[in-house]
């Protein structure tokens, strides 16, 4: 399926941010106590001419749509942090024990979302086309979130090898909680639907065109349309974290930091009522591993200013809420439905970095580094079955990351003494990845392969870009209150969607984007200020193609963001 999708779209966008904090010191104690509150309200509005293929072969006729969508999305996020800092004497190398408390509270609110599409006769007349365009949608999500989250860490100085050493270790345990549903309703048109051949999407739901059993003719919600408990669940997780680390120096120049950390982590998951009041799953549980996780650091200070640092680390990537479910979560605008599994597994990594690092005045400096990542079960998103409009995560094989990385931050100071405000900040990385199919991919492959092409055993690892580029020019003079930067950053072709066999792989192509900031102080104290941005100034399209052997490239979706500018005004009291 083909689409093409242009037209113009309003968005206002109102945040409402509150912090306040309060610290209390003692001769051996610190306590602090800060409260965040960020509340997001965003409504958009859109009319959207487009374009539809139910394939992608040349020459295929083309459908006009019409598509309008009315949105309004509440966010908030409440955050409670309280932490107490001790020495327990006032002995130099005394115990020091720290502590930390913080509850999070986030809702995500999709308030009576309106998508309306209509497709259009060769008379001009536009009516409701399901197998073109869907059912117009009537939709409310709700995502609520709690994470509770405590940690006591305990630390103390002491003489290793004859110099000062320091000996760390604690516990922690986090609890996140999501509530999760959705209800949607589709309508279609029982008799005449002449009231919406203008293209008039208000008159779908007026009180005059709404079926009647007097009437036998109108708008009716489709048959069938109820609350789906599979698109509803409950998640829950709980982690247990317990770890020791040991900071301590081999020689004068040699230092170490050696550190093991110990998890058990458990999720669980719960799908609402049906229909018959039964629970499909209750309180599920889908994960329940106990995970031990070493790292070692190793620094070399050759010079003052000049470190070698080599470092291993295993870390873990575990499953969301979402993709570890039974929802299918169905997005309006780009018609593609996620569809969440419950059999999957975490990712395992193992890091091993290299780095060579100088360093100047003023956060002057230069880099160098190596890296090598082995990855179990990386989590991908690919294509659900044979369908190029489902997407689905999964585990489906083991990879391997290695490249480069080269970063420096220099002013300018060196050429002439007027350029001394001004820096330039360069990160360049070049990175290769594998990923070694499992049979069943493998063997998806080998049977959907055309003529004259030859199956790898590997391919490129979803998510990962073989190089990006970061610079940016910054000048900062504090004197008149001035900030200014221009930055541009982009990322190689990256495998987007992982193919199935019959639907090809889908690749991000790179984005060249190029941003400018300026922010300006001014007045008493330099309590105002103007904020001026430009986004995209090369306006660079988005574009991810389908990607197939002896095919020509097709597209999967592009999106033509254009040069956004903004203005803010600021004033601090």
């Amino acid at each position: 399926m083909t689409l093409d999708s242009r037209g113009s779209e309003g968005i206002n966008n109102v945040i409402l941010n509150g912090l306040a904090g309060i610290v209390y010191k003692t001769d051996k104690s610190k306590y602090k106590v800060n409260l965040l509150h960020i509340q997001n309200g965003e409504s958009t509005a859109g009319v959207f001419n487009q374009t539809i293929s139910q394939s992608n072969t040349a020459g295929d006729a083309l459908e006009p749509l019409n598509k309008n969508a009315l949105t309004y999305t509440e966010r908030s996020v409440t955050n409670l942090l309280l932490t107490g800092d001790h020495r327990l004497s006032n002995n130099e190398n005394a115990w020091g024990f720290e502590w930390k408390l913080s509850p999070t509270f986030a809702k995500v609110y999709d308030k009576d979302h309106r998508i309306t599409p209509l497709q259009q006769a060769d008379n001009g007349d536009f009516f409701i086309s399901p197998s073109a365009s869907t059912f117009p949608i009537q939709l409310w999500r709700s995502l609520v979130e709690e994470n509770w989250a405590a940690k006591f860490d305990f630390k103390k100085k002491y003489t290793l090898f004859n110099r000062t050493s320091q000996l760390k270790f604690g516990t922690s345990y986090v609890y996140k909680y999501r509530d999760f549903n959705i209800d949607a309703f589709t309508f279609q048109i029982v008799g005449d639907g002449s009231y919406i051949a203008d293209g008039n999407v208000d008159n779908l739901l007026a009180t005059n065109n709404l079926w009647t059993r007097d009437s036998q003719n109108g708008t009716i919600i489709t048959f069938g349309d109820r609350f789906n408990s599979d698109n509803a669940y409950e998640g829950e997780n709980q982690t247990y974290a317990t770890y020791i680390s040991n900071e301590f120096n081999l020689s004068e120049k040699l230092k170490a930091v050696l550190g093991l950390r110990a998890e058990l982590y458990k999720s669980y998951y719960t799908s609402y009522y049906d229909s018959d009041g039964n629970r499909e799953f209750d309180h599920l549980k889908v994960l329940d591993n106990h995970d031990l996780f070493p790292s070692a650091n190793v620094i070399y200070s050759a010079t003052e200013k000049i470190n070698i640092r080599g470092s291993y680390s295993r870390t873990t990537a575990r499953p969301s809420f979402k993709e570890q479910s039974n929802a299918e979560i169905f997005d309006p605008i780009t018609n593609r439905l996620f569809i969440g599994t419950l059999d999957l597994v975490p990712t395992y990594i193992n890091n091993f970095d290299l780095r060579f690092e100088r360093f100047g005045e003023e956060g002057q400096m230069i880099a160098l580094s190596g890296f090598y990542k082995d990855f179990k079960d990386p989590l991908e998103i690919t294509f659900f079955a044979s369908s190029a409009t489902q997407l689905t995560p999964a585990n489906l094989g083991d990879a391997n990351v290695y490249g480069i990385e080269f970063e420096f931050r220099q002013k300018l100071g060196f050429i002439t003494e007027g350029l001394d405000k001004l820096k330039v900040n360069a990160n360049v990385s070049y990175i290769k990845s594998a990923l070694t199919m499992a049979d069943s991919e493998y063997d998806r492959r080998v049977l959907a392969a055309r003529t004259g092409e030859t199956i790898d055993r590997e391919r490129d690892l979803q998510g990962q870009s073989p190089y990006l580029i970061n610079v940016g020019l910054d000048y900062n003079n504090e004197d008149i209150g001035l900030q200014t930067g221009l930055f541009y950053n982009v990322q190689g072709k990256t495998l987007e969607v992982v193919g199935s066999g019959i639907v090809p792989d889908v690749y991000t192509q790179p984005f060249n984007s190029l941003n400018f900031t300026l922010n300006k102080s001014f007045g008493e104290n330099q309590k105002s200020s103007i904020d001026l941005k430009v986004s995209n100034i090369l306006g660079d399209d988005r574009e991810s193609f389908y990607e197939s052997y002896g095919a020509q490239d097709q597209i999967f979706s592009l999106r033509s963001p254009g040069t956004e500018f903004s203005l803010g005004y600021t004033y601090k009291f």
